[in-house]
């Protein structure tokens, strides 16, 4: 008798499973995970004790599983249109339980930021805030880039406003966050801009096309390694200077092999960005 019952079990236990990985599939896992780690280990070396980074951590993550969720709940239909195999738009999981993660992990966020400290929490909150509001308004806008630029500049003045000095960050650190945050827009954007474009979704990124963003993607992410090499008092320090001219360079062969190569541009970007994400870490210290 339990050896009939044990393959029922099993598939039992697989539908029950798969709404749930549908669930987490739809938080957009990568980026979430991504930017939760990059904020806690720059607060790790701004000084922040591991509980405070913790509390960072859960703070962001929140907030970012909160957008991820928001946004393909309200996209679910619009991505059925463009035929994406996203979980809410093929079924796996319905817009109703999405919307429901999405408003469950605001509701955590805000407490979790505020315990971070009323202003820094505030501004967090602004951040996250302002995804939504992309989500739900500013995506299909010449606008679009403005949500991406404000919620990742707001990330290192989370960090410095949580720390003992509640400080704000230098303005090089945000100016670089929010460049940061307009080439994150643009590449995300580039795979989707003819489907998004199909729906009727005019962002920037659509309104400059696939081969213009392509070829624009590198210049915030190189005006952002310039903010956080030049920025900071003194003479520019040797590992600013290379990592300066590793992202010109990178960009620069990214256009110039555009020509032959579509995707040239998007991976000279990639480059870059992961130059500037290293830069903004080892100044880590310096940014309280």
């Amino acid at each position: 008798m339990e050896t009939d019952r044990a393959p029922l079990a099993r598939q039992t236990a697989g539908r029950t499973g798969r709404p749930v990985l549908a669930l987490v599939a739809s938080c957009h896992p990568g980026p979430s995970a991504a930017v939760t780690v990059l904020v806690t280990v720059l607060a790790g070396t701004a000084g922040h004790s591991t509980g405070g980074c913790a509390l960072l951590a859960a703070a962001v993550l929140t907030g970012q599983l909160s957008v991820g969720w928001c946004n393909d709940a309200f996209d679910a239909r619009r991505d059925a249109a463009a035929g994406r195999l996203k979980p809410v738009a093929t079924g796996a999981v319905s817009p109703q339980t999405v919307w429901a993660a999405a408003h469950t992990a605001f509701v955590l966020c805000v407490p979790l930021s505020l315990m971070c400290g009323p202003l820094a929490g505030t501004v967090h909150l602004a951040g996250v805030g302002a995804a939504w509001a992309y989500n739900l308004r500013l995506k299909a806008t010449m606008w679009s880039w403005l949500p991406y630029a404000a919620g990742f500049a707001s990330l290192p003045a989370f960090v410095t406003l949580s720390s003992g000095a509640h400080s704000w960050p230098p303005w090089w650190v945000v100016v670089a966050g929010a460049l940061l945050g307009v080439g994150a827009h643009l590449a995300d954007t580039v795979p989707d801009i003819r489907s998004d474009l199909a729906v009727g979704v005019r962002g920037l990124p659509h309104r400059l096309g696939t081969s213009g963003t392509r070829r624009v993607l590198p210049v915030p992410l190189v005006a952002a390694t310039a903010a956080l090499a030049l920025g900071p008092p003194g003479p520019l320090p040797a590992a600013g200077a290379v990592a300066l001219a590793t992202a010109a360079a990178t960009a620069l062969a990214g256009a110039v092999l555009s020509r032959t190569h579509a995707k040239a541009p998007f991976a000279a970007a990639v480059a870059v960005a992961a130059v500037d994400v290293a830069l903004l870490l080892a100044q880590g210290s310096h940014i309280t």
